[in-house]
């Protein structure tokens, strides 16, 4: 029997923290905010472990929400899950913001319909990857307007899910996704727990941060 998966998740307006075990869900804590995910992270992390009865030694593995969304959440997620891998002598495994939401839809896209995953950006462009009705990615993600983004998609059916899917245009003419719509790190312990969607614990930057470099005074 594996032993239990931690994962954890900042990227997007929340922190998330959940634990698999024996094939579930054994643990799990999300406090949705938009600042704070430094001072939260850890305290989630520790009420999860308490919560399945378990310390750092009891863990197989970390996973850890790569983005993309906010720069500075994927940064402390990225440093807890490599400061509890590095201490406790475990792999981290990457997991992206689109396979997350993509793997947490309540059903699969129908056949022959192509799944768009839009993420908020917070910005005027959209983070966005199509599937196909298999949710096998279709060609790289996007940083796009939202015209433009809806542009890029396959013919036939397409539905929209994530939390940046109600910034699009109501003339998208597609299906809406029901369930959860934003990241959350139960759903990156299921995909770490299956083997799929893993990925090297590094930023999935799409677009370049919001940084203002100061200039050096004249001579």
């Amino acid at each position: 029997m594996s032993r239990p998966i931690l994962a954890l998740d900042a990227a997007g307006p929340a922190c998330s923290v959940a634990l698999w075990r024996d094939g579930r869900i054994a643990a799990h804590q999300r406090r949705p905010m938009q600042r704070g995910h430094a001072e939260a992270l850890m305290p989630l992390l520790l009420e999860v472990l308490a919560e399945a009865g378990l310390g750092f030694a009891d863990l197989g593995e970390i996973a850890v929400g790569v983005g993309p969304g906010s720069f500075t959440g994927i940064r402390i997620a990225l440093a807890a899950a490599r400061g509890v891998g590095l201490a406790a002598d475990l792999p981290v495994h990457g997991v992206d913001s689109f396979s997350a939401v993509a793997a947490a839809l309540p059903q699969p896209p129908r056949p022959g319909e192509a799944l768009l995953v839009v993420i908020d950006s917070k910005r005027e462009a959209l983070f966005g990857q199509y599937y196909d009705d298999a949710l096998t990615p279709l060609g790289e993600p996007h940083v796009l307007a939202p015209d433009a983004l809806l542009a890029q998609r396959p013919p036939g059916p397409l539905l929209i899910a994530g939390d940046g899917a109600a910034l699009l245009p109501a003339a998208a003419a597609a299906r809406s996704a029901a369930g959860e719509q934003a990241v959350d790190a139960t759903a990156i312990a299921r995909l770490a727990a299956a083997g799929k969607a893993l990925r090297p614990p590094r930023p999935l930057y799409l677009r370049a941060p919001d940084v203002t470099l100061s200039r050096k005074a004249g001579p």
